[in-house]
């Protein structure tokens, strides 16, 4: 295997090696000092042409013959550039493009770009937020999560869930890193609300393969949160205040060298809109009181020409009480995370540099429940101190970027305590500690004049007590270049997952813990198969189409609920151990300018389960199958003062399982299953609403105020079903009734969002 690697790397570097000595290496920024990923570059000597893609930090490389050049970049959005002159020997290019604003005037029509999302190579995703905040969200600014939900892979989760389900994975398959620092606990509300503020974070990548070695330790997708790292030059004030919710943003400038940004955000629901989460209905959840806080802060400096230090901190804290009469059930449940990480990025050449980071990351969750006459509470935490090194540098003009991590672990699965019940000694209660080492490298070698490659190669080192692993990771994705309207990628990935997410429910409730790979538990692995194109079929119109396949082992399954409070017992013995699959088709048609912009995303996929302990060991459907998604996004500019947004979900109910025949013994009711997951939850439709007036917008001010809808036509979308089970009078039949609960339903929402 080792030499069949070898002799793969040798022969995607052989083409390089045998370019000429001229390189050329270039930067491409907007006007606005952001850098570009994805733009295309062109190069023309000789009457011969070459092309070139910029990374995510708008780089890009190219190694031409000597003589005359003509390099033309194209990006969408922005006014086309040209360059002429002659190149004798390395030569090193910058580049500033200007945004393309209406090319015709006099005609009102016309409009700014409005390039919100942008697809990568391999279909990664990269998100503008704030080219998106016409998208409707509860508070009025842009939901991070929301917004992946709406993208091609990514099935909507439902109401009361905040996770993320992406080619069929499990939600704990997913890693969200906040500045490349793990988050654990990802929803505010089941869901419902924004959980990061983003006016804090200046953008966002989304990779639903995880095809950078650089990232590990999950089975599907990596999403990026980074913070703005550009030292502010003057002091602003920017935030929403809201009926639901307020949050502000500061930028404060200290010198030329030092600054910081600080967030912070409250919600007020139960206070003001609290009877608009009730209804007459009785199938509603009645008596429900909730609150959170968060807090964001960076702090920047620039210690020297070639060092910037970043001091990075996120808080976020939530509280959520809920009675519910059918159930005889009241509970008390919060939740929170906390992180912090300082960071030096040294850059010693164009070519070089080097990023070192330490982080200590910290997610804990707290139930405290009263059912009849039982009263017990369940706990768990994951605490991460961590290290990681990166470094990206070139050799023979092939960029690569190769580092070092280490990260401990300190997890408490679950710490059940119980009153009114037979004392149980449950095993799980116990601390479990692991450390986790891995090195990497990614190459992005230039294969054969329209093909590029981006090759990567992670190893992982894991122990936890006596349990120890060592894995080999690779990841590999091809990029084919026709010509500047038509590109297509295959990819394959290999993943190792040793902390794995295991869900009580299908709701979502912060109750679900984290367990560690110990005691027999093996850890989680999946390989990847996906391929897929990209078209820009005119100025205004784009669009992506794309497959995959995904084998997953080792997959974990929790069937008790939060917790079984009747035997001692251990999670090892608990948790079922099988295997899985996911398959799909996706696509997306994106229009990106003029007055009317927006996107259409569908994905069809399968996602299947074999446990020997379920379903009589035969194939089933995961809970997380979700055979149709589909979202429509829309956004209108009016004009200067007034712009609207609108988005549909449709997607199809999860899988749970309900008896499907009943019979009493002594009076008491007996079920009987069919199958595992062997029904489906009613078709999730939601339509959401927005519109804002501006009062003031310019680069530097802003003065806005934003309405919004969720749920427009209040939808009842159900988060779970109670079955209700009696006899008739005469007792000679069995009568099942079922009651689906809704959380909430229309929620209006208004709020001011300035900027100063």
């Amino acid at each position: 295997m080792s030499k069949s690697v070898i002799l793969f790397f040798l022969f995607c570097f052989s083409n390089i090696f045998a370019q000429s000595n001229i390189k050329i290496t270039g930067n491409i920024k907007s006007s606005d000092n952001q850098t570009l990923a994805g733009v295309h570059v062109l190069f023309e000597i000789n009457q011969k042409q070459k092309h070139a893609v910029t990374d995510t930090l708008g780089n890009f490389f190219e190694s031409i013959p000597a003589g005359d050049m003509t390099l033309t970049v194209n990006q969408l959005g922005f006014i086309p550039k040209t360059i002429y002159c002659r190149v004798q020997k390395d030569t090193m290019i910058s580049i500033i493009l200007e945004k393309d604003i209406a090319q015709l005037k006099e005609v009102i029509i016309s409009n700014d770009k409005k390039n919100g999302i942008k697809t990568l190579s391999g279909g990664k995703l990269s998100f503008n937020l704030k080219d998106l905040n016409s998208v409707p969200t509860l508070l009025g600014t842009t939901d991070v999560i929301k917004l992946l939900q709406l993208t091609p892979g990514v099935q909507n989760s439902g109401d009361a869930n905040g996770y993320l389900y992406v080619r069929g994975g499990d939600p704990g398959h997913n890693a969200i890193l906040y500045n490349e620092t793990p988050i654990y606990g990802m929803s505010h509300l089941l869901g419902i609300f924004p959980f990061y503020n983003t006016d804090h974070i200046k953008d966002i990548e989304f990779d639903k393969s995880s095809s950078n070695a650089k990232y590990g330790g999950r089975l599907s997708s990596t999403t990026l949160l980074n913070t703005n790292k550009k030292i502010p030059s003057e002091f602003s004030i920017q935030g929403n205040a809201g009926i639901l919710a307020s949050q502000l943003t500061l930028a404060v400038p200290i010198n030329d060298k030092n600054g910081f940004y600080i967030s912070g955000r409250k919600t007020y629901i139960d206070e003001v809109v609290g009877p608009l989460l009730k209804s007459d209905s009785e199938n509603d959840v009645q008596d429900m009181k909730y609150g959170f806080s968060d807090a964001n802060f960076t702090f920047l400096s620039q210690i020297s020409t070639k060092n910037l230090f970043s001091f990075d901190v996120f808080y976020s804290g939530d509280k959520l009480k809920v009675k519910d009469g059918d159930l005889a059930l009241q509970t008390n449940l919060k939740w929170n995370n906390f992180t912090v990480s300082p960071s030096l990025t040294t850059t010693f050449s164009p070519k070089v540099s080097m990023s070192n980071s330490v982080y200590f990351s910290h997610y804990s969750n707290d139930l405290d429940m009263e059912q009849a006459a039982i009263h017990f509470g369940v706990s768990s935490y994951v605490k991460d101190f961590g290290f990681a090194n990166a470094v990206r540098f070139s050799i023979h003009n092939i960029p690569f970027e190769s580092g070092l991590q280490y990260v401990y672990h300190n997890l408490q699965p679950q710490k059940v305590n119980v009153e009114n019940l037979t004392t149980i000694d449950n095993n799980s209660q116990r601390v479990i500690n692991a450390n986790e080492a891995a090195i990497f490298t990614n190459a992005k070698p230039k294969l054969f004049e329209n093909v590029t490659a981006d090759l990567g190669l992670r190893i992982n080192y894991y122990t936890s007590g006596a349990n120890s692993y060592l894995h080999f990771q690779p990841r590999a994705v091809l990029n084919y270049y026709a010509n500047e309207k038509y590109s297509f990628y295959a990819s394959y990935n290999r993943q190792y997952q040793y902390l794995s997410l295991i869900t009580t429910s299908s709701v979502g409730i912060p109750t679900d813990f984290w367990i560690a790979s110990s005691d027999g538990i093996k850890p989680q692995s999946s390989n990847e198969f996906s391929i897929g194109s990209n078209q820009n079929i005119t100025r205004n119109f784009s669009s992506s189409f794309g497959g995959f396949y995904r084998s997953m082992k080792n997959l974990l399954e929790y069937p008790y609920g939060i917790t079984q409070f009747n035997e001692t017992t251990t999670l090892k013995n608990d948790l079922y151990v099988g295997e899985g699959k996911a398959y799909g088709f996706e696509m997306m048609l994106k229009k990106s300018n003029g007055k009317f912009t927006g996107w259409l995303s569908y994905t069809l996929s399968w996602s299947e389960r074999n446990f020997d302990e379920l379903n009589n060991g035969k194939t089933y459907f995961a809970k997380y199958d979700r055979r149709h998604s589909l979202s429509v996004v829309g956004m209108y500019d009016l004009n200067a003062k007034w712009n609207f947004g609108v988005t549909q979900i449709f997607g199809s109910g999860n899988r749970f399982t309900m008896p499907t025949s009943w019979y009493f013994i002594n009076n008491n009711p007996v079920k009987e299953y069919s199958g595992y997951n062997n029904a489906q939850m009613p078709n999730y439709i939601r339509t959401d609403i927005s519109a804002n007036y501006y009062f003031i917008k310019t680069t530097k001010k802003e003065s806005a105020l934003n309405f919004s809808i969720y749920n427009t036509f209040n939808i009842s979308n159900p988060i779970y079903v109670v079955l209700n089970v009696r006899t008739t009078d005469n007792k000679n039949e069995i009568l099942v009734t079922q009651d689906k609960k809704v959380l909430y339903r229309i929620l209006p929402s208004i709020s001011w969002r300035f900027k100063f």
